[in-house]
């Protein structure tokens, strides 16, 4: 609660300063309605700025390390206690409220500029190292996170013992004041971070910004309106203190495209060829020439390794196929791999792919390493790329369409994926299949995550299907499978999992007038039918919208 009382004057402070403050006033350049308006502006700004620090945080965490939900509510929950132990420390400062609001304005700007290139630094050099720093990146995140919290925490009693200085009002009414500019500005820096900053700035430059506008917003409040409540000596250091750090934050503003760059390589190898943001995800393109393999990365999760890749796809595809496949969709499958596996197969006459990023099928389209791998298949007339999510487009897929549903998807564990591993979702997919359709399901790896993949097979047959679980082993990728993106290979899957189903009992087997597969036999797939029959789980929930299964 704020105290109605004036604010002491400081020890030592020129005899201006001493009576301004005794009086409870401060004397301003400008009439008290305009100093009024201008700390309300200052609050505005910087609590802009705050919440671009706060979601910038979120969206680093989701995307560095993985599992949103819990990766958001670490920073948000941390965050909120440190702004109100920051606010609580900050009434030591009440007696010195300018020096001490700039102070930490310098300091806020400095740590939330600089915590993206940090975190991001951190994850490229350091995720891999293991042993004590195995989870080093997941505690610099909250070390941001409490250092941000605390230093937001500290700017409302601040600005509320400067906006007293201006004119004495009633508590409440101060306090709605500075609640409304600052609920306002949150609204702004809100939308401003995913709509201005993140799409035409990236999140780099786009904290190195932000941090350039707190400390300008800061700095310029108190040394315009109240430098008079400073000595001569504190506004020369405050001056010196808010260059260092725009000079700070300028040069790594110049020096972020070659750090990204050297990120990036330290992340994916050296071999990157492509590396943009789409609207959706984050896409890396790397190797596929000069005989190096191709890897595609979506978000920083290895989606294609050109290694085994066929293994996967022919394990996904085949199995599904035995039977009636004149119509195929295609959910996820962007990048044409499944869909070249379909086309191996006589009979097909449509296939449909459902991709969320539109940016996915172009470079499946047009990057050499990507076509060619996928067998050019956007140049066949009975392949039709559709970009909407999955889930939306099902609800309006017409009824007994199609004879197999393939479901190539991210891993359910990424919470961006839950939906489409959730009981409605495969309700949608029975929806779509006739009588004598077949769905197959990615689900996961089975060894080293058993609970997700039988969680999968449970779904499934809530949604009204009979299920022939298999997996396949041939896994290369030295890349963590599910949603943590933490390099590894002691935690890195060697197998893949699947869900068959269809209205009656499916018959796991291949489909003898097509082309055999390369990798896979009608034998060895009895016998990686049974080795996931050994792990089963019995007894789980099913996942659904309202209720996910797969967090963690």
């Amino acid at each position: 609660m704020i105290e109605p009382r004036a604010p002491a004057p400081p020890r030592s402070a020129p005899p201006s300063v001493a009576a301004s403050a005794a009086s409870g006033t401060a004397k301003l350049p400008v009439r008290p309605a305009t100093g009024r308006f201008l700390v309300l502006a200052g609050v505005f700004v910087c609590a802009a700025c705050g919440l671009v620090y706060e979601l910038e945080l979120v969206a680093l965490a989701s995307y560095l390390i993985g599992d949103s939900v819990t990766q958001a509510s670490v920073v948000l929950s941390v965050m909120v206690f440190a702004m109100g132990i920051g606010s609580l420390a900050a009434k030591r400062l009440r007696r010195h409220a300018a020096a001490g609001f700039a102070a930490i304005e310098a300091t806020l700007a400095l740590v939330g500029g600089c915590s993206a290139m940090a975190l991001y630094a951190a994850f490229a050099w350091t995720a891999g190292w293991g042993g004590v720093w195995s989870n080093g990146p997941r505690g610099l995140l909250v070390a941001f996170s409490l250092t941000i919290g605390l230093l937001i925490g500290a700017e409302v009693p601040l600005l509320m013992e400067l906006i007293q200085r201006i004119r004495r009002q009633d508590a409440g009414g101060a306090v709605a004041d500075l609640f409304a500019a600052d609920y306002v500005g949150a609204l702004v820096g809100g939308l401003a971070f995913p709509f201005l900053l993140l799409p035409l700035l990236g999140q780099l430059t786009g904290a190195l910004l932000t941090g350039a506008v707190n400390v300008v917003a800061g700095g310029s409040l108190v040394l315009g309106l109240f430098r008079r409540d400073l000595t001569r000596r504190a506004r020369w250091m405050l001056t010196a203190a808010n260059l260092a750090v725009l000079g700070l934050l300028a040069t790594g503003a110049g020096l972020v495209g070659d750090f990204e760059r050297a990120a990036r390589h330290a992340v994916y190898g050296d071999d990157v060829r492509v590396a943009l943001q789409s609207d959706v995800q984050e896409i890396v393109l790397s190797g596929g020439t000069r005989g190096r393999p191709f890897h595609l990365f979506l978000d920083g999760r290895l989606r294609v390794d050109g290694r085994d890749e066929r293994r996967y796809h022919e394990a996904l595809v085949h199995p599904a196929m035995a039977g009636p496949h004149a119509r195929v969709l295609i959910l996820g499958g962007g990048d044409g791999l499944a869909a070249r596996e379909v086309l191996r197969h006589t009979g097909v006459r449509r296939v449909d792919v459902v991709d969320l990023d539109p940016a996915v099928v172009r470079l499946a389209r047009t990057d050499p390493a990507l076509a060619r791998l996928n067998g050019h298949v956007y140049d066949d007339p009975r392949v039709h790329a559709v970009c909407a999510d999955a889930f939306a487009w099902l609800r309006t897929a017409p009824r007994a369409a199609y004879d197999v549903v393939i479901e190539d998807l991210p891993d359910p564990g990424i919470t961006d994926s839950t939906k489409l591993y959730a009981q409605e979702f495969y309700g949608l997919a029975r929806r779509a299949l006739t009588p004598q359709g077949r769905l197959v399901v990615h689900a996961g790896p089975v060894a080293t995550r058993p609970r997700t993949f039988w969680t999968v097979e449970a779904t499934v047959r809530a949604a009204g299907l009979h299920t022939r679980p298999y997996r396949v082993d041939g896994r290369n990728s030295p890349y963590a499978a599910g949603p943590d993106r933490t390099r590894g290979t002691d935690r890195a899957a060697r197998d893949w999992g699947f869900v068959l189903a269809a209205r009656t009992p499916p018959r796991l087997a291949l489909d003898p007038a097509s082309p055999r597969p390369r990798t896979l036999t009608a034998a060895s797939l009895t016998k990686d039918a049974r080795a996931a029959q050994r792990t089963r789980i019995t007894g789980l929930p099913v996942s659904t919208l309202v209720h996910p299964r797969y967090a963690g």
